[in-house]
């Protein structure tokens, strides 16, 4: 029952920070003007993996969609394709997970299921690393450009996805080691199991053996007595 609550607390983990994960992706505010020194502010600027905004003093907001994804930077390239690469391994991880959990009804044997929880945490921990790394890159590169004394251009900060990534990062990080520490437990179970064959076998070879032994014994008596009697015989008539 105990290991049944720590898998289901590592499923919640891993399904809520995959979800924070997701939500990343599609979110706005990757970066967002700074104000640092600015007195009056007329129009913010933000952007994210697809496109870059300006919002102005009313509210209303114009968008630019990045007109081609060969044209830009590489740091972008490198987030996107660790960030679907996050989700698509969060998405796995939990189908396996769902399988793999001792309170499902699918997924075979105990050692096939410890298996399959094993590999569902291997999942979400490189989910959980594909975004973390992929949020801090593009944290770097922020943080590159605002501390650089000679970057004149338009300086930036760090957006609210950067936080929900690293968040969602770290729940799959623990449900996923969670969920990884039943690997042992798969190993343990198989070994059992072929101790018992081989004890089994060693068992039924030394019963043969003993049995063996028992039916030659019988047969060199038996053979005995029938010499005796056959000698006995031959002298009966003398």
């Amino acid at each position: 029952m105990g290991n049944m609550a720590t898998e289901i607390v590592a499923f919640i983990l891993t399904i809520s920070g995959w979800i924070l994960v997701a939500s990343t992706l599609p979110t706005d505010y990757w970066k967002v003007s700074s104000v640092d020194g600015t007195v009056i502010t007329t129009a913010t600027f933000w952007s994210n993996l697809w496109k870059t905004c300006v919002t102005d003093s009313t509210g209303v907001s114009n968008c630019k969609d990045f007109p081609s994804m060969l044209a830009l930077d590489a740091y972008i390239q490198v987030c996107r394709s660790l960030m679907i690469a996050s989700v698509c391994l969060g998405f796995f991880g939990a189908a396996l997970a769902l399988v793999g959990m001792k309170c499902t009804k699918i997924g075979g044997s105990e050692t096939t299921k410890a298996r399959l929880t094993a590999l569902s945490g291997v999942h979400f921990v490189l989910c959980g690393l594909c975004c973390m790394t992929a949020c801090s890159i593009y944290a770097h590169r922020i943080t590159t450009d605002f501390f650089d004394p000679l970057f004149v251009a338009q300086k930036f900060e760090l957006g609210a996805a950067l936080f929900i990534g690293w968040a969602g990062s770290v729940l799959c990080i623990l449900g996923g080691l969670v969920f990884a520490l039943s690997l042992p437990e798969g190993f343990s179970i198989r070994s059992a199991g072929a101790w018992d064959q081989r004890h089994f076998r060693s068992v039924v070879r030394r019963d043969g053996a003993a049995e063996y032994s028992y039916n030659a014994a019988a047969g060199q008596r038996q053979k005995e007595a029938g010499t005796s009697t056959r000698q006995f015989g031959r002298n009966a008539y003398v």
